[in-house]
């Protein structure tokens, strides 16, 4: 089986961590051609899509920096791969939205993508919740300034965050008597030309904020819960959170037993919902992570089960 990654370089992956590289090196363990591209690699050429890929192959010493080696690139097209994975972190700019389009017409052409171009246009990580409102707080999505202060003024106590970022940048909270909401507003919204969300503060956050994966629909037994740091309101671990690995709640198993199979009908192969209390704040298609986090202290290989399911749809 010929697997194509698109992610970041990977000679900047931090391995002892990273998602991808976890499962790279479990398709690794079970035979897997593995070729790596950048989305910024992916063109079209007589009407292919292609990537101006590489080979990669796992070094004998697997040591940090040198456990990779690359061939080589040369141009492939995406439909003769056995599954394109796509791993590119956001921000979700413009470029991105193009590599999704791409990602789209390479399916047309044959090519087997997860998670799909169409379904990571639909499932903007933040606006995503409010698709399933019965488990969100109290949510408002506005540019306007004035929206936004009659929204504090209603629950006192708030986070506002961009609708584009990731591992908790940009993310604010306010309080009704904070001297600087005029200038946060400001900046978000960059004088009310950008569109960004604000939520009703969540007291559970200091219990975490739990990445729960969710794999072809089925969830994972044990979640990640990212506790904030003291002084923080962010749990995320980019933002300097801890990682502590817990069974599901009965709410958190709720929330992706109801949500998952939605979510796999609408071609979503990988997702990481965010919880807090009993409250998801995001829905995470484009690389969800906590895969070895998750392992590490459970015992469960997460990267094993994603590998597992990906041969199973792929028959």
């Amino acid at each position: 089986m010929r697997l194509l990654v698109i992610a970041d370089p990977v000679a900047g992956f931090k391995i002892h961590k990273d998602s991808t590289y976890a499962m790279l090196r479990e398709a690794n363990k079970r035979g897997w051609e593995l070729w790596i591209t950048l989305a910024d690699d992916i063109r079209v050429k007589e009407g292919v899509v292609q990537a101006h890929a590489q080979r990669l192959r796992f070094t004998a010493t697997q040591e940090y920096k040198h456990w990779f080696e690359l061939e080589a690139p040369q141009h492939e097209a995406l439909k003769d791969f056995g599954a394109v994975l796509m791993r590119k972190d956001p921000p979700f700019d413009a470029q991105y939205l193009y590599a999704t389009h791409l990602l789209t017409l390479a399916e047309a052409q044959g090519a087997r993508v997860f998670n799909p171009g169409q379904t990571l246009r639909d499932y903007n990580e933040k606006l995503a919740i409010l698709k399933h409102p019965q488990f969100t707080a109290p949510t408002l999505v506005t540019q306007r300034g004035a929206d936004i202060r009659e929204f504090l003024a209603e629950h006192r106590d708030v986070i506002l965050k961009p609708l584009d970022g990731m591992g908790g940048a940009g993310i604010f909270r306010i309080t009704a008597n904070d001297p600087n909401v005029g200038s946060i507003i400001e900046m978000l919204t960059i004088n009310e030309t950008s569109t960004i969300m604000a939520q009703r503060y969540l007291p559970a956050i200091k219990d975490g904020d739990k990445r729960v994966l969710i794999i072809d629909g089925k969830p994972v037994d044990w979640c990640l819960a990212r506790i904030p740091k003291a002084g923080e309101t962010r749990g995320n671990l980019a933002a300097g959170g801890t990682g502590v690995a817990r069974p599901l709640t009965a709410k958190d198993r709720e929330i992706a037993e109801t949500l998952g199979p939605q979510l796999a009908a609408k071609g979503l192969f990988l997702v990481g919902l965010d919880v807090i209390g009993e409250n998801v704040t995001e829905i995470n298609v484009t690389s969800p992570t906590c895969f070895q986090e998750i392992t590490d202290q459970s015992g469960i290989d997460v990267a094993a089960l994603f590998i597992s399911a990906l041969e199973r749809k792929l028959g």
